[in-house]
């Protein structure tokens, strides 16, 4: 079997999970080179992979003005560095595995395919959901027609307060000019799946949602602009930075601790001068907190969706009603319940595949090999989530956000 290669272009924390399928079957597929602007990340993969300073680049730019040296990328870099890097590698001939969102609008979403097209490139968006045990067995479920006719489907995304103050209040995609709108930087995974479950395309969208507690105005009385200056609120404010990440040692993954020495010095370093550290009152975000949407798909198939930051833990919560019967689940347990008398029943255990940190109950692998096996067999269709079929979510998504400002 001919390896295929492959580069890493951002080696954050979406890139080490997609590695771990590199480690796994070295038969199949190489990393040949890594680039990523921080020394730290690009040592680490020069190490893993043994990788010669030669394949060790500090930007995508100095890359891709290169030769070509492998026959795809993986581009997990932010969201506002996947347009460029996307239609530089797609014009070099290189497959593409894109972290999500596509891009930043919809005309570069546009772009990005037809240049994939051009270039006779395979191009896919790690859309896991898709590839994950509970999710693939509602599709099964739904395709079986067992339960007659969809008719509503009710979903929830309960983001989580850690998630929603370390990604989008503090963190890289607090901002929307910078990234994109909370809708699509987080929830393209839900609408993707929405699209999927209901095999439909939408007709017509309706939202409303906007920043409702993380700002200034709603800072406690003797709370500082970082919680390491003496906040006289910090040991009981729910979202205090020291207690998240040095006392709990929670969502470290953007902190690049070192392997060996004291980690709680360059945590606290982080605290004071960093990002992470900031009040959350304070800081310079601007994207939602809480969003609804409604959706009218082909045949009258009607989709609520809602969006929450404001949930202990972080989960998914499915509700769909059909002629004969209902699903519901919340990733842990999936119950169907037949309309039909005699019928029993069922119940699905998931809780083995539940969380983050088995890979996304393995789609993170999962989706890996069927890109590999895409560009083997050089058939896009092999790859779940091909660009083409990532595009009605983008679509939605950024219809959503027009529709939620001016209703604002």
């Amino acid at each position: 079997m001919q390896k295929v290669t492959i580069v890493a272009i951002g080696a954050g924390n979406r890139m080490n999970a997609y590695a771990e399928y590199i480690r796994m079957h070295p038969e199949e597929v190489e990393l040949v080179a890594v680039v990523d602007p921080n020394e730290a990340r690009r040592q680490h993969y020069a190490t893993s992979f043994k990788l010669l300073p030669a394949r060790c680049f500090a930007s995508w730019e100095d890359f891709l003005s290169g030769p070509k040296v492998a026959d795809a990328v993986f581009l997990c870099t932010p969201d506002h560095l996947h347009y460029r890097p996307a239609m530089m590698a797609l014009e070099k001939g290189y497959h593409i595995l894109l972290e999500k969102p596509i891009a930043q609008s919809w005309q570069q979403c546009l772009d990005i395919v037809r240049k994939a097209r051009e270039n006779n490139c395979i191009a896919g968006v790690c859309h896991v959901l898709r590839y994950h045990p509970y999710f693939r067995k509602i599709r099964e479920v739904i395709d079986s027609g067992k339960l007659g006719e969809m008719i509503t489907l009710n979903h929830q995304e309960e983001v989580g307060i850690e998630r929603m103050t370390h990604a989008f209040v503090r963190g890289l995609w607090r901002r929307e000019e910078e990234t994109n709108p909370m809708i699509l930087s987080k929830a393209c995974h839900d609408l993707d799946l929405l699209v999927w479950l209901t095999g439909k395309k939408c007709r017509e969208v309706s939202s409303f949602g906007s920043l409702k507690w993380f700002k200034e105005s709603n800072a406690p009385a003797g709370s500082t602009a970082r919680c390491t200056d003496g906040c006289l609120v910090e040991k009981t404010c729910p979202y205090s930075a020291i207690h998240l990440y040095y006392r709990q040692k929670r969502w470290l993954r953007h902190f690049d601790l070192p392997e060996e020495g004291d980690a709680d010095e360059v945590i606290l370093k982080e605290l004071r001068e960093g990002p992470y550290g900031r009040c959350v009152y304070r800081c310079d975000n601007d994207v939602v907190d809480h969003q609804v949407v409604s959706m009218r798909m082909e045949n009258d198939v009607t989709v609520n969706f809602s969006m929450d930051a404001f949930t202990r833990e972080g989960a998914r919560k499915t509700h769909i009603m059909f002629s004969g019967g209902e699903l519901s689940g919340n990733e842990k347990s999936l119950t169907i319940k037949y309309f039909q008398p005699g019928l029993t029943d069922e119940v699905y255990d998931f809780t083995d595949s539940s969380g983050e940190c088995n890979y996304h109950g393995g789609a993170d692998l999962y989706i890996v090999g069927d890109f590999i096996r895409s560009i083997r067999e050089k058939n896009p269709d092999a790859l779940l989530t091909n660009i083409e079929t990532s595009l009605e979510s983008h679509r939605i998504a950024f219809e959503i956000e027009k529709k939620r400002l001016q209703s604002h």
